[in-house]
């Protein structure tokens, strides 16, 4: 089972957040997801990332894969 670190979109038509989920890479994008470690808002300048740091370090070591979008609100969000 591969389990990737990814985007999960909810919000209003043309006004999108987004929470970062860890799921199964083979759910749908907005399907079941295993754990939910922050959160994602573009519509702020800049934009607001949120990350469980403890939740994000658990889940990387692991074995889960964040995509690359991922990876960088994690360097935004200071997730080492």
């Amino acid at each position: 089972m591969a389990v990737k670190i990814r985007l999960k979109r909810i919000g209003e038509k043309k006004v999108p957040m987004y929470r970062i989920v860890v799921a199964d890479a083979s759910t749908p994008r907005n399907g079941r997801a295993i754990d939910e470690i922050g959160y994602y808002n573009p519509n702020t300048d800049p934009g607001t990332v949120k990350v469980d740091e403890e939740k994000a370090k658990k889940w990387i070591s692991n074995g889960a894969q964040p995509t690359t979008v991922v990876k960088k609100l994690f360097k935004m969000a200071g997730v080492k």
